[in-house]
């Protein structure tokens, strides 16, 4: 693999499982990455979502963080205009002060959640209007000179926690390269915008202290099984529950299997888009492909697979045949 492979984790709570299942699982596979080669895992921020367990996204990263040495850990991402820039601050540089070098912190501007669930969080529905100032304001206290004066971020200053604009349209694009900062493409869910993204993005990068040339990070589904066959079997299976994550229901095998058709079960497939899935010779290949395609100088991956043993495997199986580790 010609760039560094890094994890998406989503803290999936699966079938028969809880949700300490699913962090424990979580402690496992960083465990597990850090062996085999993986530059970083990112958490990222949901809430209100039966099936996901990393709406404290800083104190999963912490815990992690306790039960690793040296991969890199972070958001990807916050939700800043669920928060107070100053807060974020704070928890990210307590997080980068326990565990130097260590902490990153990607940026989005989406709730996180559906709108119920927003004015639970007291979210302002207007606060999205001003992510690109509050990534300033963020960005400052976690550098040597805050932008609101008499305030501080401690800990905090000085710590430098590099940032990551994450996004799924030009939006996205043109913040990170008017700053300067690294571009997170979601396409492991969002594919559609991906290549004016990341042109856009490349076309208008300004050079800043954190970073001197673009840095494309984009997301790519994987499962690596035994035969084409088995992969083929789990990636519809990671289907029916894409469906019945977008439609709130629970269906049936059947009953999903039918309702892929439909119009909502496009929606469904369109989303998995940018999916690796085969023999881990075969995953390689695409993802060789995808990095052209995407013009990444990084590849976010996140496993499809619906059971534990087989989710494990996959990122294994991707890392051995990209030469990060041996068989």
């Amino acid at each position: 693999m010609d760039v560094p492979l890094s994890i998406l984790d989503l803290a999936n709570i699966g079938q028969d499982e809880t949700a300490d299942d699913s962090l424990r699982a979580s402690i496992d596979l960083a465990q597990r990455a850090e062996r085999w080669g993986y530059r970083r895992i990112w958490y990222a921020e949901h809430h209100n979502m039966p099936r996901i367990a990393s709406s404290a996204t800083s104190v999963i990263i912490g815990h992690i963080a306790a039960h690793t040495s040296s991969i890199r850990l972070g958001a990807g991402g916050i939700m800043l205009p669920n928060h107070a820039p100053l807060t974020i601050a704070e928890q990210f540089g307590t997080l980068e002060t326990l565990h130097p070098d260590r902490i990153d912190l990607g940026l989005g501007r989406a709730p996180g959640s559906d709108q119920q669930t927003a004015q639970a969080l007291r979210r302002d529905p207007k606060a999205a209007e001003s992510f690109p100032q509050d990534v300033q304001e963020l960005q400052g206290y976690l550098g040597e000179k805050s932008l609101v004066q008499g305030v501080e971020a401690v800990p905090g200053k000085g710590t430098g926690v590099p940032l990551y604009i994450l996004g799924s349209s030009l939006f996205g694009a043109k913040l990170a390269a008017a700053l300067g900062l690294p571009y997170s493409f979601a396409s492991h869910f969002a594919p559609n915008a991906l290549e004016d993204a990341v042109s856009v993005y490349r076309n208008q990068f300004t050079p800043s202290e954190q970073l001197s040339e673009p840095h494309v990070i984009a997301g790519v589904n994987i499962i690596a099984a035994e035969t084409t066959e088995q992969a083929q079997e789990q990636f519809q299976a990671a289907k029916r529950s894409r469906l019945r994550l977008l439609t709130r229901r629970n269906l049936t095998r059947q009953e999903a299997d039918e309702a892929l058709e439909s119009p909502a079960g496009q929606q469904a497939q369109q989303m998995l888009t940018y999916s690796a899935v085969g023999t881990p010779d075969e995953a390689k290949e695409y993802l060789d492909g995808f990095v052209k395609h995407a013009q990444a100088d990084e590849l976010m991956v996140t496993s499809l697979a619906p059971e534990r043993e087989a989710w494990l495997r996959s990122f294994e199986k991707v890392a051995e045949v990209s030469g990060m580790t041996s068989a």
